[in-house]
């Protein structure tokens, strides 16, 4: 019970901060379609909540690399995927 507080808190943080660069006009459309897939997998009911941080893991991990991401969007991408990997069942 403990865990799901803290994964669900640490969830929150991270659907915040892909938020922000939703918002961000520099963010290129194709990271931003790819961060709203991550944020869709985080929102789902079914499956654990290691199960969803994979799954947006996947999704952001393929533009966390991304040459025209300017780099404090790269910086905030790296911290979401710190932040998913700490979830684990």
């Amino acid at each position: 019970m403990k865990d799901q507080k803290k994964y669900e808190s640490t969830i929150q943080q991270i659907k915040q901060q892909i938020d922000l660069l939703l918002n961000d006009n520099s963010v290129p459309r194709n990271v931003k379609n790819a961060l709203d897939e991550a944020k869709s997998a985080l929102d789902k009911e079914e499956g654990s909540y290691a199960v969803k941080a994979s799954a947006a893991t996947y999704k952001i991990d393929e533009v966390s690399n991304d040459i025209n991401l300017p780099p404090y969007a790269r910086t905030v991408i790296w911290n979401i995927l710190s932040l998913l990997e700490s979830i684990k069942d």
